[in-house]
């Protein structure tokens, strides 16, 4: 007689507990704490500053954000002409590093030898280090009565755009062309190592793929490389430009600081946020209340391009968005 056995059911799930070491807790708990309390300083900075900022609020209300001058003495406050500065400098920069970025963040990773890229890697991360004060001096002295020359050349040659269009008599020193020039030397480390660390991780079989079916190296970077490093390069470019935007010294040495807007940006002229606190940092009373309004401005400008730049690099790591 047979007699039949029960089969046996799935195996059951067992389920993965993680018991953490008491080394693991405790680093948990000071990395954690030390989230909360960067932005919890995040918070009261905007705090302070929304309360400084009210009389200066109350004063000129939504016209703060449409006024170009800011004359505290006249009671006009004004912040449409230091931003439109700000922005200014911060495009020319991120227009001059981004390119050079690009390039050295390929070379670096594709074209070096290994000793080579070693000793590159530390000299574009030694370039961060350098104070920006350095920056401002060696700008003002000696790139501005460089540049000079240049900036004539061009309205000489292509005055007929706006952008090097210029007025009558007008001098070449001191101008927003300068200021950014100087700044994105400032951007390049931070840019060049953001893109550098995302083309590091485009994967090797997709590259030796497409060496095998006969494409040349920058074909292959052409088609490999720089789609999957699409990301890296928008992050860094925008992380570069939240350093731009925030730029304080370099700029309140090289620019006379006087708010206005103007499409003329070889010329002398020009101001940023920045640069214009800076400058005047002894105000008080409405002006000191206009200054703390106007960094409100730039603070909530600059978080938000670095959260979106912190977004996209994020996206970029884990393979979101990256073309197949």
């Amino acid at each position: 007689m047979t007699v039949a056995l029960p089969r046996p059911g799935p195996p059951q799930r067992r389920l993965v507990t993680e018991v953490l070491s008491r080394a693991d807790r405790a680093f948990r708990r000071v990395t954690t704490g030390a989230g909360l309390a960067m932005l919890a300083i995040l918070v009261v900075i905007g705090f302070f500053l929304i309360y400084r900022a009210g009389p200066a609020f109350g004063t000129s209300g939504f016209g703060f954000f449409t006024t170009i001058r800011f004359d505290a003495a006249s009671g006009v406050l004004g912040v449409l002409g230091l931003l439109y500065g700000t922005v200014v400098v911060a495009l020319i920069a991120i227009g001059i590093a981004v390119p050079l970025s690009v390039l050295a963040a390929l070379y670096i990773t594709e074209y070096s030898s290994g000793r080579l890229r070693g000793f590159l890697t530390g000299l574009v991360d030694l370039l961060a280090a350098i104070p920006s004060l350095l920056y401002g001096l060696w700008g003002f002295s000696f790139v501005g009565p460089k540049i000079a020359p240049v900036s004539q050349w061009l309205t000489d040659n292509f005055g007929w755009f706006p952008l090097f269009a210029h007025k009558d008599n007008a001098l070449f020193i001191n101008s927003m062309f300068i200021a950014g020039l100087i700044v994105s030397l400032m951007v390049l480390p931070i840019t060049t190592s953001v893109i550098r660390e995302v083309f590091a991780q485009t994967p090797p079989g997709e590259k030796e793929a497409a060496l095998a079916l006969g494409s040349t190296r920058w074909g292959m970077v052409r088609t490999v490389m720089l789609p999957f490093g699409r990301g890296g390069i928008i992050g860094g470019s925008m992380l570069g430009l939240g350093r731009a935007l925030g730029e304080t010294i370099a700029v309140s040495l090289l620019l006379p600081q006087v708010p206005e807007i103007t499409t003329h940006i070889l010329q002398f002229g020009g101001s940023t946020i920045s640069g214009y606190i800076a400058n005047n940092s002894g105000a008080s009373g409405l002006a000191l209340s206009g200054l703390m309004a106007a960094g409100l401005v730039l603070f909530v400008f600059t978080l938000a391009t670095n959260f979106t730049a912190s977004v996209i690099i994020s996206r970029s790591r884990s393979g979101a968005g990256v073309d197949a």
